[in-house]
């Protein structure tokens, strides 16, 4: 017992923070099954060419996740804020303004999608063959409808965040997925082969999960901080804009980067090959999901520690996440060595991925892992301008560069080098950051 205690702490904030750890990685530890359980069979529903059209569409519609102009990330820094001055009243205000800003937002961006779908060719947008699927221009609209309703919901995920609590955020999103799991499972036992009920079962399951955990939430959990439209204000939502703008772009950039890989995989090479990069991707995300839900509560943890000035408790997580980067290593090098019979009993021989790109994976990872290990740190503080240049200039060569890579090594694997090649500097900058703004050294560019 007295062990558990000292691995909890001694201050509420740390004792938050980890349970919220704790609880978390069980979540997720679930979800990565999930992840893991759902790329065989969709692929058996699907087929490789179809499956890896699927791949492609999932990550253009991701970006639509990002367009909340930052709205998001400011409710979660503004939420905390305020909570920590016992402010109620101004929580429940930005809570207001965040979701009616994001049915404002969402609502037009969904007709110009559909409009889009419906006049241009999305056969040649994504190199696919209209005779081997048939069904995509349908099964892109459909998930867009289902992403775009998700969008305004996916607030509640923040607003928990913004409470210090991303072990409910987690919950809901692991609800969501265990349902895609279901629905999965149902339609490959009814033999089923339509791309478009696998898009609606891939993008309306998390929406089901955040329309049950609404009412839960704002009427019998947090019934002072449920949005109304007398909230409304101009002048908060201004405020909310300026913190998250910076965000906005961050996401954006990141998006591009993630988004454009796949598309560029489909156009340079074929659908098909998008199957080994997403599915190595996919294998090396489960420990990615565990540093992420180590890693998360920080962002929010150090706003409040800021807030109050307490920066010996920033240097301390510091040197926690410190160690867990050391173990992160080890993993992807124990992952990258037993990654072949790994492939071998997960896919059944149906997609052959090279150890090359598994080990290129590999070290993409350790870059954003790295990088994310301080910029939650950096978020916190509010510290984005130079993540924001270095993020935008990233997002703007990968393209170039990875044409110019891919034509002289024609493979899948150019395309990670690229992606290693324009996160390195962001890495760096951010670790150099840190440092100067923790030691009292930034200025100029570096403190903003």
């Amino acid at each position: 017992m007295t062990r558990w205690k000292k691995w909890l702490g001694a201050d509420n904030r740390t004792i938050l923070m980890r349970k919220n750890i704790l609880v978390s990685l069980l979540l997720k530890g679930w979800s990565g099954f999930v992840f893991l359980a759902l790329v065989p069979l969709t692929l058996s529903c699907l087929g490789t060419y179809n499956n890896g059209i699927w791949l492609t569409i999932s990550s253009m519609l991701v970006w639509i996740d990002h367009l909340d102009i930052g709205l998001g990330n400011g409710l979660r820094n503004r939420l905390t804020t305020h909570l920590a001055h016992d402010e109620r009243v101004m929580a429940r205000k930005v809570t207001s303004n965040t979701f009616f800003m994001l049915l404002l937002i969402i609502m037009p961006v969904m007709l110009l999608l559909l409009g889009g779908i419906a006049v241009f060719d999305m056969f040649s947008l994504l190199n696919v063959v209209p005779e081997n699927s048939p069904q995509l221009t349908n099964a892109i609209a459909v998930a867009v409808i289902f992403v775009c309703a998700t969008f305004v919901f996916k607030f509640i995920g923040n607003f928990y965040m913004g409470l210090q609590l991303p072990a409910v955020s987690n919950l809901i999103m692991t609800c969501g997925h265990t349902l895609t799991l279901v629905l999965t499972v149902v339609a490959w036992l009814m033999g089923c082969h339509s791309l478009v009920i696998i898009a609606a079962i891939n993008t309306c399951s998390p929406l089901l999960a955040y329309l049950m955990a609404y009412p839960y939430t704002f009427f019998y959990r947090y019934p002072d901080l449920r949005p109304t439209w007398r909230d409304i204000n101009w002048t908060i939502t201004k405020s909310l804009i300026g913190v998250g703008v910076k965000f906005f772009l961050l996401q954006i950039a990141g998006v591009l980067l993630f988004m454009s890989s796949t598309i560029l995989i489909s156009n340079i090479f074929s659908p098909e090959m998008v199957n080994p990069y997403q599915i190595c991707y996919r294998y090396f995300t489960i420990l990615l999901i565990v540093f992420t839900i180590i890693s998360t509560p920080i962002w929010s943890a150090t706003n409040d520690a800021y807030a109050r000035g307490d920066e010996e408790w920033i240097r301390n997580c510091r040197r926690r996440i410190d160690k867990v980067m050391r173990m992160v290593m080890l993993a992807l090098t124990a992952m990258v060595l037993v990654s072949q019979p790994v492939y071998a009993v997960w896919l059944h021989g149906k997609v052959d991925i090279s150890i090359l790109l598994t080990a290129l994976m590999a070290v993409y990872m350790l870059v954003v892992m790295y990088s994310l290990s301080y910029s939650n740190f950096l978020n916190g503080i509010g510290a984005l301008h130079l993540q924001l240049i270095f993020t935008c200039t990233a997002a703007v060569v990968f393209i170039p560069l990875t044409i110019l890579i891919t034509h002289w090594y024609p493979k899948v694997e150019g395309v990670l080098i690229a992606m290693i090649a324009v996160n390195l500097p962001g890495l760096f900058v951010n670790r150099i950051q840190f440092n100067r703004i923790i030691n009292h050294q930034a200025k100029g560019l570096w403190i903003k």
